[in-house]
């Protein structure tokens, strides 16, 4: 690459300047957005109720990268947060929700039961997590850009289950071999869902704001814990004939980060992942 194409890539995709937030980035995916949206230029501020993972740790030794212990659904708690990141680095720019329960075999916790034996307050924390939490993330931000009359963009991570019902099927293996049944919670898909309708609605009130409102919707992501056996059944009804890899999730979040997305312009999207399962 010469240094012309250089300096195109980095007016288009270059992120330095911004300030991003990132919520649950100590998990698995967020990890990886935290090191794509620094590796781009943003310094990054992640918030969380865990401990920062060892991988964060080293690179906040040689990127912007702070850390913030935050319950995401204590609205007072999110606001003194934000304020904490403003008066360090300025009006964070870029939120990312990527926060959300987890609704996996590996993580069952009290879900993944059929629905008429599911607990109610099972839904309800589902929600608290998936939707309430983006919203009120959502809704500081958004006070804070419109303020201070910046423009910005609010990425929230979605799910290829907003849009579509899980194929139950691919879990039958599970009996097969001996293990407690699983079933894809109804809540998670729901509260996904409700997710993408509050991106609709956000984007169409803060687009006079230059605020873009836009979500990622991917399907399944393989890593090194998944089940061999379920990685296959999934991958087989994927198009690609595979499940999504992280690194094709980072691409679509900095892009829509960028400039490349009209940054400044309040263009709003929504990026359905390819990985779907039908």
């Amino acid at each position: 690459m010469n240094e012309k194409q250089m300096e195109f890539f980095i007016r288009m995709f270059g992120l330095d300047g911004r300030v991003a937030i990132v919520t649950g980035g100590n998990g698995r995916l967020g990890t990886e957005f935290v090191r794509a949206l620094s590796d781009a230029g943003a310094r990054v501020a992640v918030f969380d109720i865990s401990e920062a993972n060892e991988t964060l740790k080293d690179l906040a030794k040689i990127k912007p990268i702070t850390f913030h212990n935050v319950d995401i659904t204590d609205e007072s708690a999110v606001s003194t947060a934000f304020v904490a990141v403003r008066d360090q680095w300025g009006v964070p720019n870029i939120l990312v929700n990527n926060a959300g329960w987890k609704a996996s075999p590996n993580t069952q916790g009290n879900g993944g039961v059929p629905f008429e034996k599911y607990p109610i307050d099972t839904w309800e924390d589902v929600f608290r997590i998936n939707t309430t939490a983006a919203a009120i993330c959502s809704k500081v931000c958004g006070a804070m850009l419109i303020e201070a009359k910046v423009p910005g963009v609010i990425v929230n991570i979605a799910s290829v289950y907003a849009t579509i019902a899980p194929d139950q099927r691919i879990y039958d293996y599970r009996h097969e071999r001996g293990l407690p049944t699983f079933v894809k919670d109804a809540s998670y898909g729901v509260s996904k869902a409700a997710l993408v309708a509050l991106t609709r609605d956000l984007a169409v009130q803060w687009a006079p704001h230059n605020i873009r409102v836009v979500a990622i919707s991917p399907g399944g992501v393989q890593h090194d814990g998944s089940d061999d056996e379920f990685v296959k059944r999934y991958a087989s009804r994927v198009p690609l004939g595979r499940m999504a890899r992280t690194e094709d999730l980072c691409g679509a979040l900095v892009f829509l980060a960028s400039g490349a997305s009209s940054y400044v312009t309040g263009t709003n999207l929504l990026i359905d992942g390819g990985m779907s399962c039908w």
